[in-house]
């Protein structure tokens, strides 16, 4: 590497925290010093590479096409350097590990599994966050999300855990004769839906069942909707896997599937993993 002709370090971070926090205000609170100190960094930076990094026209300044390419360079470096200097100092050991998921997946398959995990490595901390809403890995600080899709997450490392459809199902004393003929048709009943974006929500806007319609919705925690369809509440969509047991003995009957698989997948950053997670995907792949 040519150190010579290598932008200043400090330039470089100014630009990152700039990039990172959108304002130079909350990039120089970062770094401890001054917005005018951060504005002067980023165009020592630019005139170091004969290069416009921020577009100044309008009130707002915005990232140029080579800002962003050189932000998300900086990122992946730091976030790199930044990863090595807590395993070397213990710092990473020492945080829990952080698991993003959906409310059905933690409820249904994590969190009874998690006792096996604890009495296998008691040392690791872990911690669940359950929301319906999918966490950015490049932009948080989770270790791992476990998604319901098909895997094709682009720039991150996918595995499948668990394959599944996608199915709606209701009690048999709640359809009694007036059964649905076409998804589409569920608009005539009452909805009981995940809270946020879910697996369910996901397929109802597929097929058209986007607003409440005469039956109107029901919206509840994801552990909470297969209790309410079970009692007889209203139709619900949800992985066939948490459902297999309710239909197999009758209690909820299958009104319509997917047309092909789906899956829940771990989602990990590329790159080098901290021992707590290689533990953790280790044991999620004995799990059935």
């Amino acid at each position: 590497m040519n150190w010579r002709e290598f932008p200043p370090m400090s330039a470089l971070r100014a630009f990152s925290a700039y990039a990172e926090t959108g304002s130079v205000q909350r990039a120089g609170d970062a770094l401890s010093v001054s917005h005018a100190a951060i504005s002067q960094q980023i165009r020592n930076l630019e005139a170091h590479l004969d290069v416009q990094l921020l577009d100044r026209k309008g009130r707002q300044a915005r990232l140029t096409i080579e800002g962003r390419d050189l932000a998300d360079a900086l990122r992946q470096g730091f976030s790199l350097i930044a990863e090595e200097v807590e395993k070397l100092t213990g710092i990473q050991d020492a945080r829990p590990l952080t698991v993003s998921t959906t409310p059905s997946f933690a409820a249904n398959w994590l969190v009874p599994r998690l006792a096996d995990f604890r009495s296998k490595h008691p040392e690791i901390d872990v911690v669940i966050d359950a929301n319906p809403m999918a966490v950015d890995l490049k932009e948080s600080k989770m270790d791992l999300a476990i998604r319901f899709g098909k895997g094709s997450w682009s720039g991150f490392e996918t595995k499948l855990l668990a394959k599944t459809r996608r199915v709606a199902v209701a009690a048999p004393s709640f359809i009694c004769d007036d059964c649905p003929t076409s998804p589409s048709d569920l608009a005539r009943f009452p909805i009981l839906q995940e809270v946020g974006t879910s697996e369910s929500s996901l397929w109802l806007a597929k097929h058209g069942v986007c607003e409440a319609g005469q039956g109107g919705r029901i919206i509840l925690p994801g552990n909470l909707t297969l209790d309410a369809a079970r009692t007889g509440q209203g139709i619900t969509v949800t992985a066939e896997i948490w459902v297999k047991a309710d239909l197999e003995s009758g209690r909820l009957v299958k009104l319509f599937e997917d047309d092909e698989d789906f899956g829940y997948f771990t989602v990990t950053r590329p790159g080098v993993q901290r021992s707590a997670l290689k533990s953790f995907l280790r044991w999620l792949k004995t799990q059935k």
